[in-house]
């Protein structure tokens, strides 16, 4: 079988990975992909919204079947053109990732189908958000509608803050289209975790739980990135919160999209906040999280080529998808001025000194002339680790990162520490 993976981050470098271990894979291919990815992938020099370069990759190398790791494209309806092709792609269709890519869609249907999330409105007309806004008690939360590549969110520490930001995107047009109508919404308090399930469209099928470090600085400080580190599991997460979690939130989101008319097959990524009051939810993603996949993935037993045709003929309940035990733990390596203005092209060095058994994952990475790996973006690489507990994993990983070195790169220092 061969298989295309579109996207040319980590957590497709991670997929990469993991499907080309399957022995139903004879060839994986990746586009764009990265240096990590051309290691164990043939890289194709496509972008993830080219849909028709793809659908054309696709025929020409008779590609099997296509899995979709970034979220642009899914917005872009690659999965429905893939569709009318004829093409297998595992991924939601348009408006199914629409509880994604609309931050509106999203809350509207929590709200009318009951599933516990933060309170919100809409706003389309910017004098209505900035009169809501200012009765409104500190922090307040806006949010750009669409898809702001996580640059979308403000969390206001006053009113003067809040209505900065209703202005910035809804007239000076900051985001573009996307920040043409925005949400406001309470600040949910309480520790943060990541829920992923696989879903045909009816059976929901748990794939793990994972906690991210949003913040680019130790002890959660400076502004938000990408995500800096990930682990999983989360230790603090009981099998009755877990029970609840599927219950009352992810199994009730896939039947309020079929209810929709919008069926949701692939992957679910629930990001939620454990409140005082129990789980809610702070945002759904239509897709794998990154840097999540690179502690899922590692941990993954059963084939994930399984997984996904399960999905894709509608049999997910006759599958059991099987987590190792053990912990994993990522350290993201990122460029000096991330996630600022940062400069690239830096060689890296020391990806082949890193203990058995860890992991990188790259992702700003490209080749140069010359075939060596050099920096191509903000978040770099992550190195990984798994370990008999967190605390293992932590260790392993902490005593391979310092040897992968390029110019101005760093590191945070307390990735899954408060918690190992």
């Amino acid at each position: 079988m061969k298989i295309l993976v579109v996207g040319g981050g980590g957590r497709e470098h991670a997929l990469v990975w993991k499907l080309a271990r399957s022995p139903r894979v004879s060839q994986v291919y990746a586009a764009p992909g990265n240096a990590g990815t051309a290691a164990v992938a043939r890289n194709l020099p496509l972008r993830d919204t080219d849909v028709d370069g793809l659908a054309g990759a696709v025929r020409e190398h008779g590609i099997d079947l296509v899995v979709v790791g970034p979220e642009a494209p899914l917005a872009a309806g690659i999965v429905d053109r893939f569709q009318e092709l004829g093409i297998p792609i595992f991924g939601p269709t348009r408006r199914a990732a629409e509880i994604e890519s609309s931050k509106a869609f999203a809350k509207e249907l929590m709200q009318r189908y009951g599933i516990p999330c933060a309170r919100g409105v809409t706003f389309s007309d910017p004098a209505e958000a900035r009169e809501y806004a200012r009765q409104q008690a500190p922090p307040i939360v806006v949010k750009a509608d669409g898809l702001a590549a996580g640059k979308g969110v403000t969390v206001a520490e006053s009113v003067e803050q809040a209505l900065e930001a209703v202005s910035g995107l809804m007239e000076a047009g900051n985001l573009g289209e996307a920040g043409r109508k925005v949400v406001i919404e309470e600040c949910l308090t309480g520790r943060e975790v990541s829920c992923f399930v696989f879903t045909d469209g009816r059976s929901v099928v748990p794939l793990g739980f994972a906690c991210d470090y949003k913040r680019i600085y130790d002890g959660d400080c400076g502004p938000n990135t990408g995500g800096m580190g990930s682990y999983s599991p989360p230790p603090f997460l009981s099998d009755a919160l877990k029970e609840q979690i599927f219950r009352t939130i992810m199994e009730p989101a896939v039947r309020a999209l079929a209810a929709e008319g919008r069926p949701y097959r692939g992957v679910l990524y629930g990001g939620l906040m454990l409140t005082a009051t129990g789980p809610r939810v702070i945002e759904f993603n239509a897709r794998l999280g990154d840097p999540e996949t690179q502690v899922l993935l590692p941990r993954l037993e059963t084939d994930l080529v399984e997984i996904i045709e399960a999905v894709l003929e509608g049999g997910l309940e006759r599958l059991r998808v099987k987590m190792c035990p053990e912990a994993c733990v990522a350290v993201v390596v990122a460029s000096r001025g991330y996630p600022g203005s940062y400069q690239t092209g830096y060689p890296v060095s020391g990806l082949d000194s890193l203990d058995d058994g860890v992991l990188v994952f790259q992702a700003g990475t490209r080749l140069d002339e010359a075939g060596r790996v050099v920096t191509s973006g903000g978040r770099v690489l992550a190195v990984v680790a798994t370990g008999a507990t967190l605390a293992e994993a932590r260790r392993k990983v902490y005593a391979s990162v310092g040897r992968v070195q390029f110019e101005g790169c760093y590191y945070r220092k307390d990735i899954a520490l408060l918690e190992a």
